[in-house]
């Protein structure tokens, strides 16, 4: 029985991840190591300390973590005072239709939570999530199962009755890890074989994720 849906956010509800590819391009020229972009496929859905690690193993020294941030909030508030957080292919009608059904939501997002707050108030959906945990809320970000487990714990549900919505492999290695039910819904990446064997199912747009919820019964 699924009681509650768990959203992650990056590259699910919102097409954050295309946006960041410009940002790190951005910040990376302005912090000497030149178009940076292709580091978004490279930490999709990754915690903070190991897309630390991941940078500094590409670009040693010269990466300048501080600057590197800054460069790139100065990028996002530039972009973001003039546009609208592009939403994904479905998200409202999945979230009537569970708002409408009685199903429990939250956010486990590997963001910092402003951020979060940030886009599920600009795209006007803040109001449907009972909780939210984002990657400054935990110790060990995805893969590791905490941000899932903390999230079942926020709607009071086991992981077992949450399914749990993803689109990268740290995200859904992290939702398997805790016992959620882990359906995929791909947008830079696709699934291996290894990663597909742990899928409840996989849909192309969220909006499909209704009749998988329909089909559980």
């Amino acid at each position: 029985m699924i009681n509650g849906v768990i959203f992650d956010m990056d590259g699910l509800m919102f097409d954050t991840e295309r946006v960041f590819f410009d940002t790190w391009d951005y910040a990376g020229e302005k912090i000497g190591v030149g178009k940076a972009g292709y580091m978004v496929i490279k930490t999709l859905g990754m915690s903070l300390s190991m897309t630390r690690d991941l940078w500094h193993e590409e670009f040693g020294d010269q990466y300048d973590e501080v600057n590197f941030r800054r460069y790139s909030k100065e990028f996002l508030a530039g972009y973001y005072e003039k546009n609208r957080v592009p939403v994904k292919l479905g998200l409202y009608e999945l979230l009537t239709f569970l708002s409408g059904n009685g199903y429990k939501m939250c956010v486990a997002s590997s963001s910092p939570e402003w951020e979060v707050r940030h886009h599920l108030e600009d795209a006007g959906v803040a109001h449907y999530f009972a909780a939210i945990v984002c990657g400054d809320m935990v110790e060990n970000g995805k893969p590791n199962a905490e941000i899932y487990l903390k999230a079942c714990d926020a709607i009071r549900e086991r992981p077992r009755n949450c399914m749990a919505l993803e689109d990268s492999q740290s995200g859904i290695l992290s939702a398997f890890r805790a016992g959620c039910k882990a359906v995929m819904i791909p947008d830079l990446w696709e699934a291996d074989e290894k990663t597909e064997s742990m899928l409840y199912a996989k849909a192309k747009s969220l909006d499909e994720v209704v009749g998988i919820l329909k089909n559980s019964k």
